[in-house]
């Protein structure tokens, strides 16, 4: 009996250290292509509208404005009226597509926050630049602000995400008349690709972001304001906090910020159908450098670094947090629970929305929002 039970031990223990591991690994895995995991199933022609049928899902019944972006590179935007076609379809309306392109029936698309394709499209002026990072450089979009604003915006991707989806905090900055800039990260896609093209969950990616903070600084940034999506808020905090200049930073802008990878990696467990505690499991391979290496990363990532709620006492700068209260990715009680703790430094604004996604939820309120705390906050 107990050599039964011992080896039954041991087979649960071998069970839990295989989950952990493939849960860090699929956490940090290189960025891949885009999933084009939907279909168009009908076009229908309103008079001057046309509308797409597309699957009722969650994502593609919520009420805001989003892009659809198909295999081919093209887009369609849709507007928030959601039209029932049955019990299983709904219909969207089509605003804009790029370049005329016209989706048809079975053309497969990815459903998508990310409004904007470049700035462009979201009707900014932006010059290519290049960010000397220390370990190579970092493509960048600098948008330039009014002459003598010495005022600039740092704007920080997510994890998974790409440049563009900062573009929707960017034409608010721009209107403020800060200077841009968009920056990329080594791993993300866009960026330098460095060792195993792993993502390090803020850790090793918040120094291309601090290379972001002295280009701003070397070019006449005298305050600097950080928009963080996402990871990209753990990277903002992170830099916030290391920064010799910590006095430039004069506000936060984070939407659907991760504040707590422990709670975040338990969120998406769920949300993947494990259990919430099995995000535990992955603990030990993120913290523990031998088995750091083992999933692949360069070094142990210190997620305790990253417990904004913990460390809240250490917070110096304003902060805006966005985040959708239907976010089942980055819950939203991580923010309550923060701005429960700095009430002085943190403002918290609900949405109907989910991840990353408030924005398209409410654009007009969004951008209000974030215009009102900083003239607020940001006054000459």
């Amino acid at each position: 009996m107990r050599r039964i039970i011992a080896a039954g031990a041991a087979l649960l223990t071998a069970g839990s250290l295989s989950l952990g591991w493939t849960i860090a690994r699929r956490l940090t895995a290189p960025v891949g292509p885009r999933n084009f995991d939907l279909t168009i199933r009908d076009v229908e022609v309103d008079g001057d509208r046309r509308l797409l049928v597309l699957d009722r899902t969650r994502e593609t019944a919520a009420r805001g404005v989003y892009n659809l972006w198909f295999e081919t590179g093209d887009w369609v935007r849709v507007s928030d009226e959601v039209l029932d076609r049955g019990s299983d379809q709904i219909a969207r309306v089509v605003t804009d597509m790029a370049n005329d392109f016209r989706a048809s029936a079975c053309d497969r698309f990815s459903w998508s926050g990310i409004y904007f394709a470049n700035p462009a499209d979201a009707g900014l002026s932006a010059t290519d630049v290049s960010i000397d990072t220390g370990a190579g450089v970092a493509p960048a979009w600098l948008i330039e602000g009014e002459e003598n604003c010495s005022t600039w915006a740092i704007h920080i991707h997510g994890l998974g995400s790409s440049r563009a989806g900062t573009l929707r905090g960017a034409q608010v900055a721009t209107e403020l008349g800060y200077t841009s800039v968009i920056v990329s990260y080594r791993n993300d896609g866009e960026g330098l690709r460095l060792d195993t093209g792993r993502s390090t969950l803020g850790l090793t990616e918040s120094e291309d972001a601090e290379a972001a903070v002295a280009y701003a600084i070397q070019n006449g940034a005298e305050r600097i304001v950080l928009f963080g999506w996402s990871m990209g808020a753990a990277i903002a905090l992170r830099v916030a906090s290391r920064a010799r200049e910590r006095g430039v930073f004069a506000g936060l802008v984070l939407d659907s910020p991760v504040l707590n990878w422990i709670d975040v990696i338990k969120a998406n467990c769920a949300r993947s159908g494990l259990p919430a505690a099995a995000g535990n499991l992955a603990t030990p391979w993120l913290t523990f450098g031998p088995f750091a290496r083992m999933v692949g990363l360069p070094s142990a990532i210190p997620l305790p670094e990253f417990d904004w709620v913990q460390r809240a006492e250490e917070l110096t700068v304003p902060m805006l947090i966005l985040h959708g209260a239907r976010d089942d990715s980055a819950p939203i009680s991580v923010s309550k629970a923060l701005r429960a703790r700095r009430p002085d430094l943190v403002q918290l604004e609900s949405f109907g929305a989910g991840h990353t996604l408030a924005w398209n939820s409410d654009p007009a309120r969004w951008r209000s929002t974030v215009s009102a705390w900083l003239a607020k906050h940001l006054v000459s």
